[in-house]
């Protein structure tokens, strides 16, 4: 009788036991045996560590790649190296790549409304902009437009408000625009074209060579840290400003709709959070780099400074604001963007015109009056 009731003890204490130790396994998570690793094509628009363009590109990949603990891996290739620069749009469409890195006023040919969301004539400066696609609606446009391709796109870039071009002759007048070949895309393009110029469409890669052979007299590119990497200063001499084409030249980063699908919360906000850090940074890394490079294509290169006279800038925004709004009247999609970018960018110019412009006006006035 003893050992039956020790049998009994002891069968129902090991099942206690086994009890517990199953309840303090379930306490704990499994360990994840393997995690998943995604390695990712970007296909860059620029020369390979080109400053300012082909660097950020590679800052951005590193991002992600260090922010994910290398959970998403991004290799990128520069232009040319899996598809020329005008194409990396749709290597990331039909999934070729699964990012690209570049500016989407060069998908213009697909839809007009890809033009503001890098910039328009006159249009949003790069604070307005961000604003614009964080706030104003602009990135829930984007999205639907960019979805018809395949593609989630965002901010991940702006060299600020640029310069107005390389000529090889002063521009004193609107008549002095007839007959120039002058290297400038999106709705700037269509401008000049208006006005007597011919627009041509040329890759970075080859903007160089073909001003200094004459294929082109003129060039917009992007400020003086970026242009004089170029070496536009030794084929032309004449430097204008402001870039009223360009106000604010976005630099976009897309990915595979259907790779962004299969993505967890945790890595698209990863992407997201990459691309808001690098849209900061390449802003900042241009006006820290562009002043000493303004100064030095100046005094060491002789370029001749020039503005843009006041009756050029008027008559060159009455002709934007033509092409814009034809452009926009083209369907119904790009009208609804439009109308979008339009409205913001007249209560936009109210905080601007009577905050940051009399700030710059008055601190010249002190520092140079």
């Amino acid at each position: 009788m003893t050992s039956n009731i020790s049998r009994k003890h002891f069968l129902r204490s090991a099942g206690m036991g086994a009890l517990a130790a199953g309840t303090a396994a379930a306490a704990f998570p499994t360990p994840v045996i393997a995690e998943q690793r995604r390695e990712l094509k970007m296909a860059s628009a620029w020369v390979k560590n080109f400053p300012g363009f082909g660097t950020a590109a590679e800052r951005l990949a590193k991002r992600i790649t260090e922010m994910s603990d290398g959970r998403m891996s991004v290799k990128v290739f520069a232009a040319g190296e899996l598809v020329p620069p005008f194409e990396v749009f749709d290597a990331v469409s039909s999934g070729t790549a699964d990012l690209y890195h570049g500016v989407e006023f060069w998908w213009q040919g697909k839809s007009k409304a890809f033009n503001f969301f890098t910039t328009t004539p006159f249009g949003l400066t790069p604070t307005e902009m961000k604003s614009w696609v964080y706030y104003g609606g602009g990135q829930v446009l984007w999205d639907e437009l960019a979805a018809r391709y395949n593609v989630k796109s965002f901010l991940v870039g702006n060299p600020g408000v640029q310069m107005g071009g390389w000529f090889r002759k002063e521009i004193d007048s609107l008549a002095d625009f007839q007959g120039v070949k002058m290297r400038m895309g999106g709705f700037g393009g269509a401008v000049i074209e208006r006005v007597g110029a011919t627009a041509v469409s040329i890759p970075g890669t080859e903007v160089f060579q073909a001003l200094q052979s004459g294929t082109i007299d003129a060039t917009e590119w992007v400020g003086p840290w970026n242009d004089m990497a170029k070496g536009f200063q030794q084929v032309a001499k004449y430097y204008y400003y402001p870039g009223w084409h360009e106000p604010s030249s976005n630099v976009s980063a897309g990915v595979n709709l259907d790779l962004w699908n299969d993505l967890s919360a945790s890595e698209r906000a990863i992407i997201v959070s990459a691309c808001q850090a690098e849209n900061d940074e390449m802003q900042a890394e241009f006006h820290f780099n562009n002043g000493a490079a303004l100064e030095s294509l100046v005094t060491r290169d002789g370029v001749q400074l020039r503005p843009y006279s006041d009756d050029v800038l008027l008559a060159l925004g009455k002709t934007a604001q033509e092409v814009v709004a034809e452009a926009a009247a083209e369907d119904a999609f790009t009208q609804k963007v439009y109308d979008s970018y339009m409205a913001f960018h007249a209560e936009a110019r109210r905080v601007t015109e009577s905050s940051d412009q009399p700030f710059a006006r008055a601190r010249s006035l002190v520092f140079e009056g």
